[in-house]
């Protein structure tokens, strides 16, 4: 297990602040639009992406209405896709989920220029998996209002957490039938402008989906729909880690509902995401003041034995469970305890968090918001 000692706390990942007169033009530029500084690394991954994905996409459909013929040297268009996953995954898409995630809580730009803030998941959005609006109404509307408690959709608590069969029921549960739960939850919750665009933005997808997959299937199937299908598997994946370790007695706290990943690249790709008991505590708190939060608040993530996991993220996390691997849970453990726990006792706690809870039981039931 990892020890509770400085080493093993947050290594702060704070973007570097440069006053704006030692700034470059470009990044002057920017700044006069955006809210808030500390975000411009999302203006360059927004720039990134449509500079090389839009006109990657426009080859492809090129290539498979009519180019290919052009270029006999190239074999199969599939080649060609390969080489688009290897761009989008290697450079865009985590880092564009986890942007998303950041925009839909705190929007990028200023408000006269709000109108800006549509890109992000209208035009780039489908690339990497994303429907419109339907990220920002599911996971800012319903799940942290929610708290990954029994009216949540997405809660993870009535699953075996550790059981590669519960997940994907878990999965499969949400892949086919959560865009209507989440209609119905926004019709009940008197939320009709809501459920209307989040209904245009989903349907807009499909139908575009379609007439692609009929047109050019394998351009579409490279651009549109493989990552749609990669996006809400890693999503349901990372939200089942992110929501596995959950006390039974007290559902309903953030500090034993959610776990925290520290000193992880993924951190660092995707802009502290893995500080997610510090998300659920303040959703609309800065990425970049995460790590400092676990730093003040330790004592408070000590008193609630708090899961946090050093040097694994979500994604390993819920590998090590579907695997049941627990020693190696357990030696990425961050014991905050005076008195260390033996690897036994760290692993009876993980597996008594990841049981199925019953959520019809009394406690269960007064942590559900009113």
């Amino acid at each position: 297990m990892a020890d509770a000692t400085s080493s093993s706390l947050p290594q702060l990942t704070d973007p570097t602040f440069v006053p704006v007169a030692q700034r470059g033009a470009l990044e002057r530029f920017f700044l006069r639009f955006i809210r808030d500084e500390r975000d411009l690394p999302f203006v360059w991954l927004t720039l990134g992406m449509s500079g090389v994905l839009i006109p990657a996409m426009v080859g492809l459909y090129w290539l498979e209405l009519g180019g290919l013929a052009l270029v006999p040297w190239l074999p199969s268009l599939w080649l060609v896709s390969l080489a688009y996953w290897a761009v989008l995954y290697g450079l865009f898409a985590d880092k564009y989920i986890l942007m998303l995630h950041c925009t839909s809580h705190r929007p990028l730009w200023k408000r006269e220029y709000k109108f800006l803030n549509f890109y992000i998941p209208w035009v780039i959005g489908p690339f990497a998996g994303e429907s419109p609006e339907t990220y920002f109404i599911h996971h800012t509307t319903m799940h942290h209002q929610e708290g990954n408690l029994p009216r949540d959709l997405s809660s993870t608590m009535r699953y075996q957490r550790d059981s590669f069969l519960e997940f994907l029921a878990y999965f499969f549960d949400f892949f086919f039938l959560s865009i209507f739960r989440l209609g119905a939850y926004q019709l009940k919750k008197g939320r009709t402008r809501l459920f209307l665009w989040m209904t245009f933005g989903e349907g807009a997808f499909y139908v575009v989906l379609g007439i692609g997959l009929y047109v050019a299937p394998i351009a579409t199937t490279t651009v549109f729909l493989a990552p749609f299908l990669i996006a809400r598997f890693m999503m349901m994946a990372g939200n089942w880690g992110q929501h596995a370790f959950i006390c039974p007695e007290d559902p309903g706290s953030s500090y034993k509902s959610s776990i925290t990943c520290i000193n992880v690249r993924y951190n660092r790709r995707c802009f502290n995401d893995g500080y997610h008991i510090s998300h659920h505590l303040a959703a609309s708190r800065h990425w970049s003041e995460h790590p400092q939060e676990l730093i003040d608040n330790v004592d408070k993530y000590r008193e609630a034995d708090a899961v946090i996991f050093d040097g694994i993220d979500f994604h390993g996390v819920w590998f090590f469970l579907m695997t049941k691997n627990y020693p190696a849970l357990a030696r990425h453990f961050v014991d905050l305890r005076p008195t260390r726990r033996s690897e036994a006792e760290i692993i009876a706690l993980l597996r008594r968090r990841t049981a199925a809870i019953d959520c019809s039981k009394p406690e269960v039931l007064a942590a559900v918001p009113a």
